[in-house]
């Protein structure tokens, strides 16, 4: 789409760092680099927009709560934003191992939005604009040939020079809302989309994808009966998502989700309308995401479930809007009062705003390197939905680490690599810059292969330090952590060396927690591995014990009861390190390796790997060719 503007004119603001784009990822990439000193401008269509939940209004869930973790502990706004403005809180899979407990918030939309633009507003540094950006402006450097980015256009015609850009555009380029025939070329909820920047990006060489995702109805309250549903309370005693909150500070009076099913009556009124559903139609281009698929998506693709899980959940206290999750849809407008209307709780229901699909363009992510810098054009970052991924808490992750390593390449450092044995957010990054992709990534459990030693309640531990170094955490902050380590360590050498006898008193304890008795004297060590017992249920018999704070007695309660399996996979992760730091220069020539396969080497040429690990990690590369690799490398430094 090609535009014209009357003039160009220079826009004599001083700028270093320019954010395209004010959701989750944008927010933390402009306050990241405006908190590292560097004059920061962050360019949004509308400013009413700043940190909008288009889709599910909540903060964490499965694996996700471990990124807001994370992004907390490097120094981000997420965790501490939520903090303020959630009305339910819940630990997930308590019943399941520590490793994948995750913090899942639900959240006050507006006021989520409002707390976060209150925080840019009043950050030093950073300058807000309502404007929609057109084109990325470059210089090629006549030796290397390649091009370093020197400032942005907007629609005015408005010129801002900067020596960084960094791209979170989310789901707005080129941005269409879809359901049944009705085709709107809008961003989510109806905001402006970005129509123009595609062809600037394009005729960068960047490469385009077409990727989709939708939303379910909003719903009146007053419309829903609540007695045929089951009531979701949230988690009696509430546990912060930021490292900084007081803990006493949320516990507060929390709302009640609801959950409720659909039916065969239901999957029948969407089969019979499965013709005018554009996702089956043709009409939607883009490719959605697997594992969050739309209501119709269920239906056809598991046949043989005879309901779903509907959850009904509010969108904020001042509002009766209500959200219906699990039933996204872009059917047209009658077969979703119908399909919404068959559900128990919903007879009456009144939708406040239609669901549907949204197609977007975004990019390939192995374009990137694993600072999320473009590998072809300096200067030029990318964070968030653009680059191919989903989710609010995946988008904030990215835009962190866009926006961190777009003020460190200002600063003439190296920019932070946050690995796949460091956090989540390695995972993340790592999966986006080197597989294929070919729908919205999203973050899950199972994609981290050591989880157990990347939990959400560690986060701090893992990643502070790296916050602190960097300059996004303070002084005070990192001697806190510093002080907690200590009292971990401590205890844990102690309870190490606690002896236990068998004492009627012992017995009787071991006895009410359904243990088996002692025939032995032991430690406390021991008697905390056992599956039915924990630090906290033995504080009787453990006479010598100090008052601890709650997140050191969980520490030590879950490096003592795991203390086998933790060692185990920091073991596998001393042999990752060691394909990690075998590096790969720059200008190898994949091509003069003769015993490569082809398809490794178009692989191996395409993504560019850093290092032998990450080379491992590419489609189509086999172990052979890595062992070719390691070969060819070993002469290399031989010669």
């Amino acid at each position: 789409m090609k535009y014209s503007v009357n003039s160009v004119w220079e826009n004599k603001d001083q700028y270093d760092v320019a954010v395209v784009g004010a959701g989750h990822a944008g927010c933390e990439a402009a306050l990241a680099a405006a908190r590292l000193g560097f004059r920061t401008v962050l360019f949004t269509v509308s400013v009413d927009s700043i940190a909008l939940m288009p889709c599910n209004p909540n903060i964490g869930g499965s694996s996700k709560g471990h990124l807001v973790r994370e992004i907390d502990a490097l120094g981000g706004e997420m965790g501490k934003v939520i903090d303020r403005t959630f009305i339910q809180s819940k630990m997930l899979n308590r019943s399941k191992g520590p490793a994948v407990h995750s913090l899942r918030a639900q959240a006050d939309k507006s006021a989520y939005s409002r707390a976060m633009r209150q925080v840019l507003q009043e950050q030093e540094n950073l300058d807000i604009r309502q404007m929609e950006v057109t084109d990325i402006l470059t210089e090629t450097n006549p030796e290397s040939g390649k091009r370093t980015v020197t400032g942005l256009q907007t629609y005015s015609g408005a010129i801002y020079r900067c020596r960084a850009v960094v791209l979170c555009t989310g789901t707005y380029l080129r941005a269409r809302c879809i359901y049944g025939d009705v085709s709107m070329q809008t961003g989510p909820n109806g905001l402006q989309a970005a129509n123009y920047l595609t062809e600037s990006l394009k005729s960068l060489g960047i490469e385009m994808n077409r990727f989709k995702t939708g939303t379910p109805a909003r719903i009146d309250k007053r419309s829903v009966d609540f007695s045929k549903m089951e009531e979701q309370k949230g988690d009696e005693h509430v546990v912060p998502f930021s490292f900084t909150t007081d803990p006493d500070s949320v516990q507060i009076d929390q709302v009640s989700c609801w959950l409720t099913y659909t039916n065969e009556t239901t999957h029948e009124i969407i089969r019979n309308n499965l013709d005018r559903s554009p996702l089956f139609s043709g009409m939607i281009e883009g490719t959605g995401p697997r594992y969050c698929p739309s209501i119709e998506d269920k239906v056809v693709k598991f046949s043989d479930k005879k309901r779903h899980q509907v959850f009904i959940e509010p969108e904020g206290i001042e509002t009766n809007e209500m959200y219906v999750g699990g039933m996204s849809s872009s059917l047209p407008e009658d077969v979703q009062y119908a399909m919404y209307r068959s559900v128990p709780g919903l007879e009456n229901a009144k939708i406040v705003r239609n669901a549907y699909a949204i197609e977007y363009d975004c990019i390939d992510a192995r374009q990137l390197k694993s600072t999320l810098e473009f590998k072809e054009i300096d200067g030029l970052f990318s964070g968030g939905q653009f680059n191919g991924s989903s989710g609010y808490e995946e988008a904030a992750a990215q835009g962190l680490i866009a926006g961190i390593n777009a003020a460190r390449k200002l600063q003439e450092k190296e920019g932070i690599v946050i690995d796949r044995s460091q956090g989540y957010i390695g995972v993340l990054i790592d999966d986006l810059v080197t597989k294929e992709s070919h729908e919205p990534y999203r973050m899950m459990t199972s994609r981290a292969e050591y989880r157990l030693l990347l939990r959400q309640d560690n986060a701090d531990q893992r990643l502070t330090k790296i916050g602190y170094e960097i300059g996004l955490v303070s002084e005070e902050r990192y001697e806190h952590l510093k002080e907690k380590e200590k009292m971990i360590a401590a205890e844990i050498e102690r309870v190490n060396h606690v002896n236990i006898g068998t004492s009627e008193k012992v017995q009787k304890i071991l006895e009410q927690h359904g243990s088996t008795a002692l025939v032995s004297g032991t430690t406390l060590a021991e008697l905390i591995r056992r599956p039915e017992l924990s630090y906290e249920v033995l504080a009787e018999i453990d006479e010598e014990r100090k008052v601890l704070p709650a997140e050191v007695i969980e520490q030590v309660n879950i490096n003592i009861k795991y203390d086998g399996y933790i060692k185990r996979q920091q073991r596998q992760v001393e042999q990752f390190k060691k394909l990690e730091n075998k590096k790969i220069p720059e200008e190898i020539n994949y091509d003069e390796i003769q015993s490569l396969r082809i398809e490794a080497k178009q692989k191996l040429n395409a993504i560019r790997p850093a290092s032998i690990g990450q080379a491992s990690r590419i489609s189509g590369v086999s172990p052979a060719d890595v062992s070719v690799l390691l070969v060819y490398l070993g002469g290399k430094n031989r010669e």
